[in-house]
């Protein structure tokens, strides 16, 4: 069995603590985005699956793995704009700002991700959010300089669950697939995984139930900062327990 060369994680419910960095973000944007009509933000509360008084999201929006290429329609029709890519970007661009200013971290994924660089791993973020986002916000929490790559959905290669993100690193960087884990919370990272023949670490700290994806994943774990832990016994014995259940 190889062992594992490549660690590339989703970045929100799994670096990132979706409903306090997001949730409190998509009530600024939502009011900005409506120029504070109450009616629109209204629209925009309700295809967003939002519930503003208590700043989250219900598992079933679109927002939770989505990119704003996936819920941007849904707000251009309520709002009544195209969804041009200019309406996109200036959703990216409110969120970026948003986000960095309520920004909250998954444990410590700094110390985390530096344990896992200092064991041999390369490293990188494959998200949904957008890539200029992502390394905001990789920086400010600082580990943008632990990573190889940040691939979010606007850098060309498809956004989860496809496989492009996955696979573009896998030949970029030269790692075999199967030597690869996406480390994500959600059926878009296992889907991503599968995807690209690598395989799938499930962290149960993101905002929708998983019980359903343990039974597919090669390994579980409540965060990332368990990840040290269950890797660091050796790089082959790793190997050996991600291999159990791999397709």
């Amino acid at each position: 069995m190889q062992d594992l060369t490549a660690l590339l994680f989703d970045k929100d419910g799994t670096l990132v603590h979706f409903d306090r960095t997001w949730g409190r973000a998509a009530g600024a944007v939502m009011r900005q985005m409506a120029h504070d009509d109450a009616h629109a933000v209204a629209r925009l509360e309700a295809v967003s699956h939002y519930l503003a008084d208590e700043e989250r999201f219900l598992p079933t929006s679109p927002l939770v793995s989505g990119s704003s290429a996936h819920y941007g329609p849904l707000w251009a029709h309520a709002l009544g704009r195209p969804a041009d890519a200019g309406f996109l970007a200036e959703i990216d661009r409110l969120f970026a700002a948003e986000g960095l200013l309520n920004l909250t971290p998954i444990g410590h994924p700094a110390r985390v991700l530096g344990e896992l660089k200092v064991a041999g791993f390369a490293l990188a973020i494959v998200t949904n959010d957008a890539e200029e986002n992502a390394r905001q916000q990789a920086e400010a929490l600082g580990f943008l300089h632990l990573l190889d790559a940040v691939h979010g959905y606007d850098s060309g290669f498809g956004s989860k669950p496809g496989a492009g993100m996955v696979a573009a690193f896998a030949e970029s960087y030269g790692h075999r697939p199967h030597a690869m884990a996406v480390v994500g919370d959600s059926a878009h990272d296992l889907a991503a995984a599968r995807g690209a023949g690598a395989r799938f670490i499930l962290v149960r700290s993101g905002p929708a139930p998983v019980d359903d994806l343990v039974g597919d994943a090669d390994l579980v774990a409540d965060s990332v900062d368990d990840l040290p832990e269950i890797l660091g016994v050796s790089l082959g014995k790793a190997s050996s327990l991600i291999g159990e259940n791999a397709v």
